[in-house]
């Protein structure tokens, strides 16, 4: 799958990030979308890494997996990175 292809299902994992983790992503639903994005494009790059499967398909169960997660973790570190600079003033 190409760039293009990460791009289109990172948007489609954001939404889903998004439903999983509500109240840990803020700044609403585009930056949801950019975190999913960002997480599909370094959950495709390590599961190549990892799993060496060469060119992944759209369709393909495992690039779906490795997108949800790769979004989760991108999520998980931008709010605990936002969440430390809050102030509660």
């Amino acid at each position: 799958m190409g760039f293009i292809g990460w791009i289109i299902l990172g948007l489609i994992v954001g939404a889903i990030v998004k439903a999983i983790m509500p109240g840990r992503v803020g700044g609403g639903w585009v930056t949801s979308l950019i975190l999913g994005v960002v997480g599909a494009i370094i959950g495709g790059w390590i599961g190549d890494a990892l799993f060496n499967k060469g060119e992944m398909t759209f369709w393909s169960f495992g690039s779906w997996i490795l997108a949800i997660i790769g979004g989760v973790i991108v999520a998980g570190v931008y709010g605990a990175i936002t969440g430390r600079h809050k102030s509660t003033a």
